[in-house]
């Protein structure tokens, strides 16, 4: 699957937000090792504690259906209701969701006005990460 698909993915799962307090609106599309996608967008609490991120909403799919090998994820984020206008990174909790079951070489493809993406590996967004092979 090209970057440019994934990025149509993550935009389209970024219309079913649910954010009636922060008002932005995220959606993540999680490639697969093979092939298969699965799409996430954040869901708010007024309790703020229960509220979780499109990328882990979409790991949290994978990872419940059996899926643990991962290729890459786009992610697009913003005021909803309106077009995106610049780069909405995962947030901590998400990157070392990611880290958990993604090398730090994992690609992440983080949309920017018109559809357009800039790519990122883990590994930058996450210096110093701690993973499963720093409890041995």
């Amino acid at each position: 699957m090209t970057p440019e698909k994934l990025v149509a993915l993550a935009l389209e799962a970024r219309e079913r937000a649910y954010t009636p307090y922060s008002g932005f609106a995220v959606g993540a599309a999680l490639l697969c090792a093979d092939g298969s996608v699965y799409q996430g967008c954040n869901i708010e609490n007024a309790a703020f504690g229960p509220t979780v991120c499109a990328e882990r909403v979409a790991v949290f799919k994978a990872v419940s259906e059996g899926k643990r090998d991962f290729a890459a994820i786009a992610v697009a984020g913003g005021r909803a209701g309106q077009d995106v206008t610049g780069l909405f990174p995962p947030c901590g909790v998400c990157r070392q969701v990611l880290r958990e079951f993604c090398g730090l070489d994992f690609p992440l493809y983080l949309v920017k006005e018109n559809g357009s993406y800039e790519t990122h590996s883990l590994g930058e967004l996450l210096p110093f990460s701690f993973s499963r092979g720093d409890m041995s």
